[in-house]
């Protein structure tokens, strides 16, 4: 196989996240000048900003900033990873392999590979950190609005191979616009891998595939999920709820290394969860689903440099159903905090999370069913906060995740150890943690970065981290145990998983 040939695999077969494009943008006249770009015009939205040079900013010497921002672009591949950009824009002929192409604040990356088509260059970048593109610069921003928001919809996800594809549907509600997302290809589509998976990825993707799910940021970050196969129906909603909040960031760098670092975004949060489960005859399930659905909202240009602040969610669910029937159902909701954020300078790292935790109505009280043997269920509702690059393949720069992690068991909890670890034993109660992680950095899903580096071999191409960040570990916010009858114990509050 050719290295364009591979290239070309890779250019469409990887699907993830996010993307907002349609056709290339042709000829359009000059564009704006520095900082004079509206972040919302057509142009901004489907490909970001443009940066631009600014006296207080260095950038790395390998980065080259292609001029003409979006009015250069002319289509993307539906993973992001290739870019259609005219090869007559000012320095296209400087992208090479090993540089950063900075074209837009949503097209900057590491160049893997280059290919001219006619007057048209095809560009595959792969992730970078803020430090990899930014040398010197401090950028500061109160105050930041989260309202009306761009939803960003993926399109066809990465398990497409698979005999059902999960459906997402955003559901703005009074936050924001749904934007489907669709992109000219860059390149011709390709076969499908040689290879299949192995089998246990097979059977994770099939088991994805059968989930369908609705994103919603009316009333915070939101997600509703269904699954009906083999015997097996399950289905809920979880949320992280806020209501207008504000956010502010500081970032300095200096000499290509953070030396100050701050998020907080406040408007005060809460969590909420809601679920029905039945099983007759059917298997336990472990799912992991990516939420192809995210929300963007354009910060426009900090000193030259395009900044956007985007929500995304991360799903997981697992089953510990000791019998072949039986029902399950509850839900449950608390305040937990005003602010969320953290705090770095001088080689120290600190949370500031203004906890503040008030039961809403009880998890416990509302657990019901006809538990036959144990019914035991785990949910993990994740949500990240990021400001910097908002590529579509990865995002990089700072961020605050919070993970949500509801377990609950009815009925005797005989055969569900060893299913969920420490998470369920004899008992009937729920357990909850709230956990944080920050930092500064950019992440992928590990599915995708999979998938990505099974192509990026066959043409010997150096494979892609799933994280390259500085920060410390998760830390605990808050956890809660709830068990009746009194006086048996739950072992251990759920926690994220890796």
């Amino acid at each position: 196989m050719t290295r364009g040939a591979a290239l070309r695999k890779l250019g469409s077969v990887v699907v993830t996240v996010v993307l907002l494009l349609a056709t290339g943008a042709c000829d359009a006249g000059p564009p704006a000048g520095p900082g004079d770009e509206d972040p919302w015009s057509e142009t901004a939205l489907r490909y970001g900003l443009a940066p631009a040079p600014h006296p207080d900013v260095t950038l790395q010497p390998d980065v080259v900033i292609v001029g003409g921002g979006g009015r250069s672009i002319r289509s993307v591949t539906a993973d992001g990873l290739t870019w259609r950009i005219d090869g007559r824009a000012d320095r296209a002929d400087e992208v090479t392999v090993g540089k950063v192409m900075f074209v837009t604040g949503r097209g900057v990356g590491r160049v893997l590979h280059v290919q001219r088509d006619g007057g048209d260059l095809l560009v595959t970048l792969g992730p970078v950190t803020l430090t990899e593109v930014i040398r010197d610069g401090t950028f500061v921003k109160e105050g930041l609005r989260l309202e009306n928001p761009v939803l960003y919809q993926a399109g066809e996800p990465f398990w497409a191979d698979t005999d059902k594809a999960p459906t997402a549907t955003p559901s703005p509600g009074r936050f924001g616009r749904s934007v489907p997302l669709r992109a000219a290809p860059a390149v011709p589509a390709p076969a499908r891998p040689a290879q299949p998976p192995p089998t246990r990825d097979r059977e994770a993707r099939a088991v994805a595939a059968n989930f369908s799910h609705g994103v919603s940021f009316s009333d915070g970050a939101d997600v509703s999920f269904h699954y009906d196969r083999g015997g097996l129906k399950l289905s809920g909603r979880a949320t992280l709820t806020f209501k207008a909040p504000n956010a502010d960031f500081h970032l300095s760098i200096r000499g290509g290394k953070v030396t100050r670092a701050e998020l907080e975004v406040t408007g005060g949060f809460g969590i909420r969860v809601s679920f029905e489960a039945g099983i007759q005859g059917g298997q336990n399930i472990k799912a992991d689903l990516p939420l192809p659905v995210e929300a963007g909202f354009p910060i426009g240009t900090v000193l030259g440099v395009p900044l956007t602040l985007t929500i995304g969610q991360t799903l997981k669910v697992k089953t510990a159903f000791g019998a072949k029937a039986g029902t399950i159902k509850g839900s449950g909701e608390f305040s937990l905090a005003g602010s969320l954020g953290y705090g770095y300078a001088n080689g120290r790292w600190g949370p500031r999370v203004t906890e503040n935790v008030k039961r809403k109505s009880s998890l416990i009280d509302s657990l019901t069913g006809v538990p036959v043997g144990v019914m035991g269920l785990l949910i993990e509702h994740r949500v990240k906060f990021t400001v910097g690059f908002n590529a579509f393949v990865f995002k990089a720069g700072v961020f605050f995740e919070l993970s949500t992690a509801y377990g609950t068991t009815l009925g005797s909890a005989l055969g569900a150890v060893g299913t969920l670890g420490s998470h369920f034993v004899e008992c009937r109660g729920v357990g909850l943690g709230v956990w944080g992680r920050y930092g500064v950095g950019y992440s992928i899903l590990q599915p995708v970065v999979d998938l990505i580096n099974e192509f990026l071999s066959l043409i010997k191409v150096k494979p892609i981290a799933r994280e390259n960040k500085i920060g410390p570990p998760p830390f605990e916010i808050w956890s809660k145990e709830e068990i009746t009858p009194p006086g048996t114990k739950l072992c251990g509050t759920p926690k994220p998983s890796d």
